[in-house]
């Protein structure tokens, strides 16, 4: 059976919340039933089906945030949660 589609909202939607200097503050649901994001109150909000264990979901969340942005997963960085669910991403160009 086919996954169903992800529906992502605009790379320039997502980039109008990061700050001046590039870093964009996103609120991560790793072990989620589906896989999306969502802009709701002026915050990123990540769904990923990837479990917390050794990266898997912050790898899962990168890859998610690079296909909505339209860049490669290498432009995008975790500065700051790695283990918490309310983390800090640089975008690169």
């Amino acid at each position: 059976m086919p996954r169903p589609r992800i529906d992502l909202p605009s790379g320039d939607a997502i980039r109008a919340l990061a700050d001046d200097h590039g870093r964009l503050p996103v609120r991560v649901t790793p072990g989620a039933r589906s896989e999306g994001i969502a802009i709701e109150a002026g915050r990123v909000l990540v769904k990923t089906r990837a479990k917390p264990q050794d990266g898997a979901a912050n790898m899962a969340v990168i890859a998610l945030l690079a296909k909505a942005l339209g860049c490669a997963p290498s432009h995008i960085e975790l500065l700051r949660g790695a283990t918490s669910r309310e983390k800090v991403f640089a975008l690169g160009s």
